[in-house]
């Protein structure tokens, strides 16, 4: 879980995501004009609230610490204008780095496939895939079927592992059976550290925007 060991992000980070209780819960409205998702833990305490910005050139997705937006925790920018490469650099509120991701170019078209780097790294330090890319298919061609589209996201749902270079699996973030809304399980499956649980945990979160627009 995140602890006082996470030094290097600010004390409000630090402080907001102690004793954090898995598996979370992620979701978000289907019918939100802006993407806004809510990150809660095991016992319901909510975590995180974030928004993404509109007409912006570049996506630029909001971290606060709840629905109401008492307290900014950090700031999700793309580091080029709509590109299929572009990288999601994730930053505290004192300009800090946290992390960032990115697709892994022409291997996301079929397979959805991410690398997530640590700050100051240009080696990618995880990979995200999507476990079944058959799954993700039929949900975007069922889901687009008038009426019927309105049961895909019950019975089909795709999951996304996260792994190091080595193959050690950390990280899981799984779609749940839900109407009118998307519901996604984060599971840890291995050791981090504070400072890389926390880089996994926003890079699930752009994921699943960036899958969202996808369709």
């Amino acid at each position: 879980m995140f602890n006082s060991e996470m030094h290097q992000t600010t004390d409000s980070i630090a402080q907001h995501l102690q004793s954090i209780d898995y598996p979370l819960t992620l979701s978000f409205k289907l019918l939100a004009i802006a993407s806004q998702a809510t990150i809660k833990d095991a016992n319901g305490r909510e975590l995180i609230y974030t928004k993404q910005k509109l007409l912006k050139f570049r996506e630029h997705v909001e971290i606060w610490s709840n629905s109401s937006r008492g307290v900014k925790l950090a700031d999700i920018r793309a580091n080029k204008v709509i590109d299929w490469s572009a990288r999601y650099v994730s930053v505290d509120t004192n300009g800090q780095t946290i992390g960032s991701v990115g697709r892994r170019g022409w291997k996301s078209i079929w397979k959805a496939h991410y690398e997530v780097f640590n700050p100051g790294d240009d080696q990618a330090d995880f990979s995200i895939q999507e476990e079944n890319p058959w799954t993700k298919m039929f949900d975007s061609i069922i889901g687009g079927i008038p009426i019927i589209g309105m049961f895909s996201g019950y019975f089909l749902n795709p999951s996304y592992l996260a792994r190091r270079k080595d193959g050690t699996e950390v990280m899981r973030i799984t779609k749940m059976p839900a109407f009118f809304e998307g519901l996604f399980r984060v599971e840890k499956l291995g050791e981090l550290t504070p400072r890389e649980e926390l880089n996994l945990f926003l890079a699930f979160l752009m994921l699943v925007l960036l899958e969202r627009q996808r369709g």
